[in-house]
């Protein structure tokens, strides 16, 4: 049984004053507490390598290298390219094998066909999705559509979050594919959503951003508020929401950075949707909002976890700090660092269990059926090779055979 170690405080709920400016960030706590806990916010932890978590990186390592290389593909004019114009591309790709090698190890990806790349040339190969493409595209098509009202719910979200509840478009292009967004998601989503959302700028030019329309009080409401309400209508008792702090086997805290995390968890939570003008950037009120912010964000992703730069470049956006990367080794018990890739990948703790995913995203039903079609095309390939094996050591058997009765029949000969 994996042991970890979890702080659960009961405590007092505060009572609001709805008509006092930022009500739901006035604290209870003593300014003495406060200025202890500020003072101790800038001790760090030493980072300590967890294996498990960062298998979970290395695991779909391989489909994320044959997404790379279809989405190549499909951005081709026709859906087509020559075989050799792919090839060269393999730097960039970080494909770390020939294009005709990959091709064998995932037969059912791509045909193989002849055609000009100019006219009056001679043909080339070129390389356009196989039929099982086609069908996972038609699949994934379908999943998307179904799955639009969560997508919609996680932009929003992000914005709601935001200090202007604006963000530039272009940096929500990149990240994308961490949190399961279309790569038509300006022209194809936010239009359909006026009441919501707005593309406002020139995004031709690349300074467009979208802006939030209207706020969604359904959608401010963090992962961990939402757990303390279900919690409270399992129990009958109203919960306080609260992180889960998990360390792992064989981590330990000094005393002193025990204390602090104890005290600062008995701090109020702060929402990462409230607004949090009102508070010093200092305070430990700023540093659970931080925390929070970086909590809800690694939630709505995909795969609960986001490269540390690619958190980096909301920085303005989510007022955090310059030093904001200390925030994960501080709160260890929350998040995790990893190093795999040459790259710091924040992750959530409390999604992973033995290194699995186990708070799994419903988008995350596409990535499993494109992996579905790469394993299926991975064992055909291997069949091939295994098929090609047996074939060639029966080759080898019979031609031995024959051989020895060769020999035999020599020797009979002198005898």
């Amino acid at each position: 049984m994996r042991s970890f170690v979890r702080f659960h405080f009961s405590l007092p709920l505060q009572t609001l004053n709805p008509t006092e400016p930022n009500a739901r960030l006035r604290s209870p706590w003593p300014f003495s507490l406060l200025t202890q806990a500020a003072s101790i916010s800038s001790l760090k932890v030493a980072w300590r390598k967890d294996r498990l978590l960062d298998s979970a990186i290395e695991r779909d390592k391989r489909w994320r290298l044959c997404a790379r290389v279809v989405r190549e593909v499909l951005n081709e004019p026709g859906h087509a390219i020559p075989l050799r114009y792919l090839e060269k591309r393999r730097e960039r790709l970080r494909l770390p094998v020939k294009v005709k090698t990959f091709l064998c190890r995932y037969p059912n990806l791509f045909d193989l066909y002849p055609d000009r790349v100019k006219p009056k040339t001679e043909p080339v190969p070129f390389l356009r999705p196989s039929p099982r493409l086609h069908s996972f595209l038609a699949l994934e098509a379908s999943l998307r559509a179904r799955h639009e009202p969560l997508v919609l719910a996680k932009l929003c979200k992000l914005l709601m979050m935001s200090r202007d509840k604006v963000i530039p478009a272009e940096k929500l292009l990149n990240v994308k594919r961490d949190f399961g967004f279309p790569d038509d998601l300006l022209t194809s989503l936010v239009p359909k959503y006026p009441h919501l959302l707005r593309l406002v700028g020139s995004p031709g030019e690349g300074k467009s951003f979208l802006e939030l329309v209207s706020w969604n009080e359904e959608y401010a409401k963090s992962v961990i508020e939402q757990r303390a309400d279900e919690e409270g209508r399992l129990t009958g008792i109203r919960m306080r929401p609260n992180f889960t702090v998990r360390l792992p086997p064989g981590f330990y805290l000094k005393k002193e950075m025990r204390e602090w995390v104890r005290d600062w968890l008995e701090l109020p939570y702060v929402s990462p949707y409230a607004d949090a003008s009102g508070l010093h950037p200092a305070s430990p009120e700023m540093e659970k909002r931080m925390v929070g912010v970086l909590h809800e964000v690694l939630s709505l992703s995909l795969l609960r976890r986001v490269a540390v730069p690619v958190l980096g470049k909301f920085y303005e956006e989510y007022r955090f700090s310059n030093a904001f990367a200390n925030t994960f080794t501080r709160h260890s018990g929350i998040f995790y660092v990893s190093l795999k890739g040459g790259i710091k990948t924040a992750m959530l703790r409390e999604a992973y269990d033995q290194g699995e995913l186990v708070d799994r995203d419903p988008l995350l039903e596409i990535s499993d059926k494109f992996a579905e079609m790469m394993e299926d095309g991975y064992n055909e390939y291997m069949e091939r090779l295994r098929t090609k094996r047996e074939a060639m050591q029966k080759d080898l058997e019979l031609m031995a055979k024959r051989n020895a009765e060769l020999s035999e029949d020599e020797s009979s000969e002198k005898l």
